[in-house]
Parts: structure tokens; C-alpha cells; sequence
């Protein structure tokens, strides 16, 4: 399970980080979606989970970018 847990985060902690914004982006975007109530005493701007969507994506796309340099 570890190995494939490797595989898929290509075995760099950056792209790690960015699919984790990024799943934390969707997950936030969900429940805010559904019921803007249950994350608003934590989360009072609307456009925090965008910005973790946007900024996983960004980290991850420039991650690769420079991996394709070498």
C-alpha cells in the first residue's frame, strides 16, 4: 500500500502537498455547497476551498513542470 501511495504521488513530498490542497479544496467546496452553515464558524469566507483547489493545482503543475527540466 505504501509503494502505491508512491506511485501516485510520483515520490515527491510537493505533489503530495498539492493533491492534498486539492482534496482538501473539493471536500470544503462540497460541504459548502451542500450546507454553508455546517463549516462557516471555521471557514467564514466563501472562497477559501477555490483557493486550495487553485493553489494545489498551480503547486502541482509547476512540480511537473520542472521534473520535465531535468
Amino acid at each position: 500500500m505504501i509503494a502505491a501511495f508512491r506511485k501516485w504521488i510520483k515520490d515527491s513530498e510537493t505533489i503530495a502537498w498539492a493533491r492534498l490542497q486539492v482534496l482538501l479544496g473539493v471536500v470544503l467546496g462540497t460541504l459548502m455547497a451542500l450546507d454553508p452553515y455546517l463549516v462557516s464558524s471555521v471557514l467564514p469566507e466563501n472562497w477559501a476551498p477555490y483557493w486550495l483547489l487553485f493553489s494545489g493545482i498551480l503547486t502541482e503543475l509547476a512540480r511537473r513542470n520542472r521534473a520535465n527540466l531535468k
